[in-house]
């Protein structure tokens, strides 16, 4: 991994990067991340109970729309046409918390983490949003890249470890 940043021109300006040399290849990009909620705010989700609807169901559409926006959010990211977008979530009422998963598919010049990234972002952001009137102290926690394939860098998997830049 090199440690030159790739969206600053030689001046230090702000450039979104050319990836028109890039070759086309598969780009996959899973990102993941957790809510952390109350008792109440679980069974309001498993019963069906909320007053906004199906919490799970909208925030699957808000994180995909979330994906399809990516470029509109993170200035400097390429507008892509995603060709696959999942969002799956985990409740684990034991530990009182909703596990988003978000798996964004493309054939481009470039990757798909950003666009993984916000889709749990998103996601997360929708729970809370539609379970606020239950709860005011949900926590959104955890979110990272899980892994990502294709692309000039190769594949990446999360390790659980940051890397030291000293």
């Amino acid at each position: 991994m090199h440690n030159q940043l790739s969206h600053f021109d030689h001046s230090g300006n702000a450039v979104m990067v050319d990836v028109s040399q890039k070759e086309i290849t598969k780009r996959t990009a899973v990102a993941r991340g957790q809510i952390n909620v109350s008792p109440a705010v679980i069974d309001a989700v498993i019963g069906g109970t909320s007053k906004k609807g199906d919490v799970l169901g909208v925030a699957r559409i808000a994180g995909i729309m979330g994906v399809k926006n990516t470029s509109a959010l993170i200035p400097m990211c390429h507008p892509l046409m995603i060709q696959k977008c999942g969002l799956d979530f985990t409740v684990d009422k034991e530990k009182c918390r909703i596990i988003a998963v978000c798996q964004v598919k493309v054939d481009g010049k470039t990757g798909v983490e950003m666009e993984a990234l916000t889709g749990v972002s998103v996601a997360l952001l929708t729970i809370y949003d539609m379970c606020k009137a239950i709860d005011h102290s949900m926590t959104i926690t955890d979110i990272h890249l899980e892994k990502k394939t294709g692309g000039k860098s190769g594949d990446f998997y999360f390790s659980g470890e940051t890397s030291d830049n000293d």
